[in-house]
C-alpha cells in the first residue's frame, strides 16, 4: 500500500490539512505573548510532522505478537489526530465560506466614506469563535478515542427473549450464548479475555454459537489463547462458522498453497477447541427426542467489496423438515440479500462482522454509528415478518484498539 498513489495522496492531504488547521491555531493564539505563541506553534508542528514521519515508517517496522499492540495503538493515535483535525477543519471551512461571501459583498457594495468617495471593504477577519469551536470538537473526538482504549475488554451482556409460535415445546427456555468477531490477533491482555469467557460460562448456556472472525489474519494468532477459549462448553454443544478475516485475504502469502494451509490450520483450531465448525452444512440440535435445525455457512456477503465463499443452498439441503431453524452467517448483509428472499422458513439468523464500528452512541431511544451508512442491519435485533436477525457487536476488536460507545458484547438469547 505504501507504494500506491492512494498512500501518497493521503500523505499530501495530511500535509495540506496541517497547514490549513495551523491558520486557526494562529487565530486563537494571536493575543498571547510572543514566547507563548512560539511554544504553541512549535508543539503543533512537532506533533503534526512527527505523526506523518511515524506513519511513513510504520510499514517498515516489524512487530511480533504482543508488540503488535504498540503498532496498532500508535496508528490509532495518528488516525485520531487526523480525524480530529478533519472535524475541526469543517468548522474552519464554514468560517472561510462566511468570510468569502462577506468579502464578495464588500466588493459589490462598496462602502462610502464621509466625503462621499467610495472605498474598498475592509479585510474580514477569521472568526475566533468558530476557530475555538472547531478545535473543541476536534479535541473532543481525539479525547474520546483515547478514552476508548480502556473499553476494549469491557464485555457487556445483552439479554433478549425471542418468541416463536413454531418452536417445539421442549426447546422453550433454551438459552443460547452468541459471540462473534473474537479477533485473537488483537488481544494483549490474556487475563482480561479470560474474564470475558468466565462471564459466558456463568450464564450456564445450553448452546454456544460463534459467528466468525476467530483471527485477524493467520491461524497462529490463536496459539496463546487456546487454553482460554477451550473453556467454552455447553450441554448442546459449541458451534462456529468462518468470517471474512479467517480466510487470510488481507495478508500477502508466498503462494496459494500457503494460504490454503493456513485455512486448514485454522479449521483444526476450531476442532482442537472442541467447537463444531459448520461450513455450508446443518446439524440437528436434539432434546428429549425432538430436533431443531442449526445451519452454518462460510462467509457470504451481500456487499461486493467482501468475498463470498459459502453456499446457503448447500447448507439448507435436507433441512426443510426441521420445524425451527437457526442460521449462523457472519455478514448481516446476507440476511436481506438472500435469507429473507429465498429462505423464509429460517426463523433466526445470527451474525456479527460490523463491530458497530467500535464507535458510536447508544442511549435509550437513540443510537448512531458511522457503520450504519454501510450496513442497514449493524447491531442488535431486527425483524421482518416472522424472521429475526441478531447482529452481535463483537467480542474482540481490530484496527482501533478500543471502543467508544459500542462496547464488546456477549449476547444471551432465550427462546420462548
Amino acid at each position: 500500500m505504501r507504494n500506491s498513489p492512494f498512500w501518497w495522496i493521503l500523505i499530501g492531504f495530511m500535509v495540506l490539512l496541517d497547514i490549513y488547521c495551523f491558520q486557526a491555531v494562529k487565530t486563537v493564539s494571536h493575543a498571547a505573548s510572543g514566547r507563548v505563541r512560539t511554544i504553541i506553534y512549535s508543539a503543533y508542528w512537532i506533533i503534526s510532522i512527527g505523526a506523518i514521519i511515524v506513519l511513513l515508517l510504520l510499514p517498515y517496522l516489524q512487530f511480533q505478537h504482543q508488540a503488535r499492540f504498540i503498532r496498532t495503538t500508535v496508528f490509532a493515535i495518528i488516525a485520531g489526530i487526523f480525524f480530529a483535525k478533519l472535524i475541526a477543519a469543517v468548522f474552519f471551512l464554514v468560517d472561510d465560506i462566511r468570510r468569502l461571501f462577506q468579502w464578495i459583498a464588500a466588493k459589490l457594495f462598496k462602502k462610502e466614506s464621509v466625503d462621499g468617495v467610495a472605498t474598498e471593504g475592509e479585510a474580514i477577519s477569521r472568526s475566533v469563535f468558530l476557530s475555538w469551536a472547531g478545535m473543541l470538537f476536534g479535541g473532543g473526538l481525539f479525547g474520546t478515542l483515547i478514552y476508548g482504549f480502556g473499553n476494549k475488554y469491557n464485555y457487556q451482556l445483552k439479554r433478549f427473549q425471542l418468541s416463536y409460535a413454531n418452536l417445539p415445546e421442549v426447546f422453550k427456555g433454551l438459552k443460547i450464548v452468541h459471540i462473534s468477531d473474537i479477533h485473537s490477533g488483537s488481544f494483549t491482555d490474556k487475563a482480561a479475555v479470560a474474564k470475558g469467557i468466565e462471564k459466558i460460562m456463568n450464564e450456564k448456556p445450553d448452546l454456544i454459537l460463534f459467528t466468525g472472525d476467530l483471527v485477524n489474519n493467520t491461524a497462529d494468532e490463536m496459539k496463546n489463547y487456546m487454553d482460554v477459549f477451550d473453556k467454552l462448553e455447553a450441554p448442546l454443544g459449541v458451534y462456529s462458522t468462518l468470517g471474512n478475516h479467517d480466510y487470510g485475504d488481507y495478508v500477502q502469502w508466498d503462494s496459494p498453497e500457503e494460504k490454503r494451509a493456513n485455512l486448514e490450520e485454522l479449521k483444526n483450531v476450531h476442532t482442537s477447541l472442541g467447537w463444531r465448525l459448520l461450513n455450508d452444512e446443518h446439524v440437528p440440535i436434539e432434546k428429549d427426542g425432538h430436533r431443531i435445525g442449526l445451519l452454518g455457512v462460510q462467509n457470504i456477503s451481500g456487499r461486493q467489496n467482501f468475498h463470498s465463499y459459502g453456499s446457503l443452498e448447500k447448507a439448507y439441503d435436507g433441512a426443510a423438515a426441521y420445524p425451527f431453524k437457526i442460521l449462523m452467517s457472519h455478514d448481516p448483509s446476507h440476511w436481506e440479500s438472500e435469507v429473507t428472499k429465498d429462505y423464509k422458513d429460517i426463523d433466526l439468523v445470527l451474525s456479527g462482522h460490523t463491530h458497530g464500528a467500535q464507535f458510536g452512541v447508544e442511549i435509550p431511544g437513540f443510537r448512531w454509528s458511522p457503520v450504519q451508512y454501510m450496513y442497514k442491519q449493524w447491531a442488535g435485533l431486527y425483524e421482518k415478518e416472522s424472521q429475526k436477525l441478531y447482529v452481535n457487536r463483537g467480542f474482540g476488536f481490530i484496527g482501533y484498539p478500543g471502543r467508544v460507545g459500542i462496547l464488546p458484547e456477549i449476547t444471551v438469547l432465550e427462546l420462548t
